[in-house]
């Protein structure tokens, strides 16, 4: 069977978009600036800053306001009770799975979390299974993280494709192993000069029929 790999977060699921929601409610329920949303945004970068480096500086910058223990707790909770998938990606998927095809969901992150993320979008009754880096002890863009994937559903790396909205983490894990991607850009330029995906595009719906396209047609 074909295999496809797929990110988890801003991929399957618009981990953003929840975060924000859960950053709003935690500025409301403490009673500090709206506008602070911005700033929370950007120093969490899209959930790359590491926990305790985003928990410091949200120590530094409310810890008049708010305690250690609340800000663990925020950011424990993260928005993982929050996200959907959406149905253009939901249906797309499911057509990979029905044609034969072994999706497998491959993502950083701690493994309480990220599986929360999976069964609240109910990824857990599409996809084939997953490999989580806190799980794994490899974070992409490792190479060993893509491999455990592989052999989770017993599988070959060298022919599958990898699906991802990160250069470094997806696209460059993809090229390390000598994979074929596609880079979902959210509207986003290509910036990275050592490598390139396979193919781009603007949604992760579109991503995976551009797969699927393509081993048809093969």
């Amino acid at each position: 069977m074909p295999l496809l790999l797929l990110d988890l977060d801003n991929t399957l699921v618009d981990r953003d978009a929840a975060f924000r929601d859960a950053v709003s409610e935690f500025l409301a329920a403490y009673d500090l600036p709206e506008e602070d949303v911005a700033w929370l945004m950007s120093v969490d970068a899209g959930g790359y800053t590491p926990r305790p480096d985003l928990a410091k500086a949200m120590t530094e910058r409310y810890g008049g306001a708010v305690t250690d223990a609340h800000v663990r707790g925020f950011l424990d909770r993260g928005a993982a009770d929050r996200v959907t998938l959406a149905e253009p990606t939901r249906e797309a998927l499911a057509v990979a799975v029905a044609t034969g095809w072994n999706c497998v969901i491959v993502t950083n992150g701690r493994t309480a979390q990220q599986e929360l993320k999976i069964r609240t979008a109910g990824l857990d009754a599409l996809v084939h299974g997953w490999v989580i880096s806190e799980a794994a002890g490899h974070k992409k863009p490792a190479p060993e993280i893509f491999h455990a994937a592989a052999e989770s559903v017993g599988e070959p790396l060298h022919s599958s494709w990898v699906v991802g909205d990160s250069a470094h983490a997806d696209i460059g894990g993809a090229t390390g192993v000598d994979a074929r991607s596609v880079w979902v850009s959210n509207g986003r330029p290509w910036t990275e000069p050592a490598f390139r995906p396979t193919h781009i595009t603007p949604d992760t719906a579109s991503a995976i029929h551009h797969v699927m396209g393509v081993a048809d047609a093969a």
